[in-house]
């Protein structure tokens, strides 16, 4: 890998060298988890970039983790993604809760924590978000009702991270990990292709078969908007995409 040089990943912040993909890492504990368990993971149908271990068995150096490259694309296959979300889910379910998300507060493990309304939402001075977004929150979270789904370890961040290569199954080259039921997964992912990936307004109905699909729709909406309220580079086109989703599952929900 020495003499391989670095090409920068439209998924980064990542660099292939070679077959190998090189990311910076944020939590140490984190990144060791999801390579202990990306090593283990097996689910039909689905490539998993599988992680790599230093010459010394160390997932993490540096501030740097590994994983063998996977060939693809993101591609705006929405059904395949909440497909992979289900099927990921389902060898997921056995996980235990990782110790380190009871500790996480970065930006959007607090929006997930405020969709659940298990936190206040705060928005820092400065943040661009209007107040037009903070006021959707507080109306949205007023339809909030109980929810009576099984938390488990899930991928909340599936969307533009599912790649497609032709007619090979599609693969993940990551985990972010959260402790949510999981069709709210597969909600994310809706929301996120309603949002900004162009989907088409039947992909709500087409997965309205979920457990509790109006309330996990609410708090995937919720979530998003949390995030983008808080984010200090939020942007027009983003919270244009997030009013889109709002209205289509409004809606639906109707």
């Amino acid at each position: 890998m020495r003499d391989e040089a670095a090409e920068a990943l439209l998924y980064g912040p990542a660099w292939r060298c070679g077959d190998v993909v090189l990311r910076p890492v944020d939590s140490a504990a984190q990144a060791a988890w999801v390579a202990k368990t990306l090593d283990t993971l097996w689910v039909d149908n689905l490539r998993i970039a599988r992680p790599l271990r230093s010459s010394d068995g160390r997932w993490v150096v540096g501030g740097w983790s590994a994983t063998r490259y996977l060939s693809g694309e993101a591609e705006p296959r929405h059904d395949d993604i909440v497909g992979v979300a289900v099927r990921l889910h389902t060898a997921t379910a056995v996980l235990a809760k990782p110790r380190f998300l009871d500790g996480r507060e970065d930006l959007l493990a607090v929006a997930d924590a405020v969709a659940w309304g298990e936190r206040a939402l705060v928005t820092p001075a400065g943040a661009p978000a209007g107040g037009g977004v903070v006021a959707e929150i507080a109306d949205l979270a007023v339809a909030r009702g109980p929810v009576e789904l099984r938390p488990q370890v899930v991928h909340g961040e599936l969307f533009g991270t599912v790649l497609f290569a032709g007619a090979a199954p599609p693969a993940i080259i990551d985990f972010v990990p959260y402790w949510r039921p999981a069709e709210w997964a597969a909600a994310v992912v809706v929301v996120d292709a309603l949002a900004w990936g162009g989907a088409d307004p039947d992909l709500l109905r087409r997965w309205s078969g979920l457990a509790a699909w109006p309330q996990v729709l609410l708090r995937a909406l919720l979530f998003r908007l949390a995030a983008h309220a808080m984010h200090p580079q939020s942007t027009p086109e983003s919270a244009a995409g997030l009013s889109r989703a709002v209205a289509l599952v409004r809606d639906f929900a109707a």
